[in-house]
């Protein structure tokens, strides 16, 4: 019982740090190199699309605020999801989650190696990614407060860079910038083929990868318990994180597509590039180059912070012995074993994924998604548990319940659907789906075991 002040998360986390840590886990490299891909998907209506993705994880993000505020005593959701919907589900959700940052590291990090290539072209892939994982390990094992700040400048970077973008394409619509494919204007909106040039399906086919980017932004509640008033700071963060995705994203998107129309966006190359270099910024590549630099570090970063908690988080209510030393924090207040053990298994993929082929890290995104979606639903259904069987509410209320926990949980059925029509995506779907049958009967299995 003596060490238990020892077992306490350090409350070091300001409300800035906070808001862009799940700015900087949700913001990657998915926008900066892979909006061009996105628009030629959907064209203009991928701003729809975004705006109800946005909608939905902001209700998702109400939720899941409601039940932080109920019990700040609280880890993280996964608490949550065990004390409403069951031990099987929240070992299920955790270990799903846990995994679920894992690739996303794993690619951020191969990304890195990617992106220093670009300045140094004989440098061997795999040695940036794996200096990359040793400086943001050494970053997150010092103190909280220091990977805060990190994380809060790292963000900032990518933040500017779309702001940048956004100031530079209003004045270029306000002017008629004359362009390669004629001069930017709001109508070239509509002016290609209307606002669904794809139809129907190129809309409904734009909503995988617009789920990608919205992932991470439920890394709001790991850092509840190492937030400095977290009571004021949770709601706010919550607040300020959906509507800056939601601008952010919608904002550059909207502004590429008025300067150039949407058939003109290179498909395999930034259309930020395009952009600065369309205004005589010669150093565009190279300034997009440490961009998108910075964003898979700072991505990658946040996925050590949240992989650390998760599985510091999964160790202590985890019954195996092998699993205890995760669960035990270190003099400075982090669960510092919980983040070694998460950044090796990135390592190790640092050292093989000079051997692997791209579309396997596709792939890991891919199914990544899938978990997402399932780990999202867990927290909606976590949170129409608590509201049936709470009588008294806290003063942070998820609005329109329970009509919105069920058109959220309708929104990321519908995505599954689209996705396991789709050629591309329904394998990817299909191996999520399996991997959460085997979690799930392997946790009966080691409970019956256990019993007998």
């Amino acid at each position: 019982m003596q060490q238990e002040p020892e077992q306490k998360l350090a409350r070091n986390l300001k409300g800035r740090h906070v808001q862009l840590i799940a700015i900087g886990g949700t913001i990657g490299t998915g926008l900066f190199l892979g909006a061009g891909q996105s628009i030629h998907v959907a064209g203009p209506s991928l701003l729809l699309a975004y705006l109800l993705t946005g909608l939905v994880c902001f209700l998702m993000m109400r939720a899941m605020g409601e039940l932080l505020m109920s019990d700040l005593t609280q880890h993280t959701f996964v608490d949550f999801i065990k004390r409403y919907l069951g031990e099987k589900a929240s070992f299920v959700t955790g270990w799903t989650y846990w995994l679920c940052w894992l690739a996303l590291a794993m690619a951020e990090v191969t990304a890195i190696g990617l992106y220093i290539r670009f300045w140094f072209p004989s440098l061997p892939q795999w040695v940036p990614g794996l200096i990359a994982v040793v400086l943001l390990l050494l970053i997150n094992l010092l103190s909280v407060g220091l990977f805060g700040e990190t994380e809060f400048w790292l963000s900032l970077i990518k933040i500017a860079a779309i702001v940048g973008l956004i100031v530079i394409g209003c004045w270029m619509i306000a002017v008629h910038y004359p362009t390669a494919s004629g001069h930017a204007a709001v109508t070239n909106l509509v002016s290609h083929g209307g606002f669904f040039p794809k139809g129907l399906h190129g809309f409904l086919a734009s909503f995988q990868m617009v789920i990608f980017s919205f992932t991470g932004i439920e890394v709001v509640s790991l850092t509840a318990g190492e937030a400095l008033e977290p009571e004021k700071v949770i709601p706010e963060a919550i607040r300020k994180v959906m509507l800056w995705m939601i601008l952010l994203y919608f904002g550059a998107l909207a502004v590429i597509m008025c300067i150039y129309p949407w058939s003109a966006v290179t498909p395999n190359s930034s259309p930020f590039v395009q952009v600065f270099s369309s205004v005589g910024i010669k150093a565009a590549a190279n300034i997009i180059n440490f961009v998108v630099l910075t964003a898979a570090a700072s991505a990658c970063s946040s996925s050590l912070y949240t992989t650390g908690r998760m599985l510091y988080s999964l160790a202590l209510e985890s019954k195996s012995p092998m699993l205890k030393p995760f669960g035990k924090l270190s003099r400075r207040q982090i669960p510092a074993n919980a983040i070694v053990g998460s950044a090796v298994v990135v390592a190790l993929a640092v050292l093989l994924n000079i051997f692997l082929p791209s579309a396997v890290f596709t792939l890991i995104t891919s199914v990544a998604t899938t978990s997402f979606l399932f780990v999202w639903a867990m927290i909606v259904l976590a949170h129409i548990k608590y509201r049936r069987v709470t009588p008294r509410l806290t003063s942070y209320v998820a609005p329109f319940y329970p009509v919105a926990d069920y058109l959220v949980l309708a929104f990321f059925a519908g995505v599954i659907v689209i996705m396991l029509l789709a050629k591309t995506t329904a394998m990817p779907v299909l191996l999520a789906v399996a991997w959460l049958l085997v979690l799930t009967v392997g946790k009966m299995v080691g409970d019956r075991y256990a019993h007998a």
